[in-house]
């Protein structure tokens, strides 16, 4: 079975997406752009206060709320937790560190990010679900 995750991991759409989530975690938003299809989809959800869903179409859109996001995060703290794909489905476990807030703590942000890529290998759709870690209380 590790054999076929590894296989799987070096799909099409995980490096699609792998190329993407690298691009914005380190605020390259038009290399991020370059992945998207013009009618991109996206759905964001948590189960925080932090903020409400989000479901959006269209690639200006999308980046709108890419770039206030990029804004919170440290650039280059990504880190892939797991990735299982194929040639137009991706699956990506990622932290990433956000100032969020009173005082700007510097928190880890925990995300499942769903992708399809359509014909031309852009993100056509994403879903996205995360939760902000909080340090234990002492």
């Amino acid at each position: 079975m590790m054999s076929k995750q590894a296989q799987k991991s070096e799909s099409k759409a995980v490096k699609v997406a792998l190329s993407h989530i690298k691009a914005w975690s380190n605020r390259n938003y038009e290399e991020a752009r370059r992945h998207l299809s013009k009618d991109v989809h996206v759905i964001v959800n948590t189960t925080q206060p932090v903020m409400s869903a989000t479901d959006t179409v269209g690639i200006d859109k999308y980046m709108d709320g890419l770039v206030k996001f990029g804004e919170i995060i440290a650039p280059g703290s990504a880190e892939i937790m797991s990735s299982i794909g194929d040639e137009q489905n991706a699956l990506i476990m990622v932290s990433v560190q956000a100032t969020v807030g009173p005082g700007g703590a510097k928190l880890p942000l925990v995300g499942g990010r769903l992708y399809l890529l359509d014909d031309a290998g852009k993100i056509k759709e994403e879903r996205v679900i995360f939760s902000i870690m909080t340090p234990p209380v002492s």
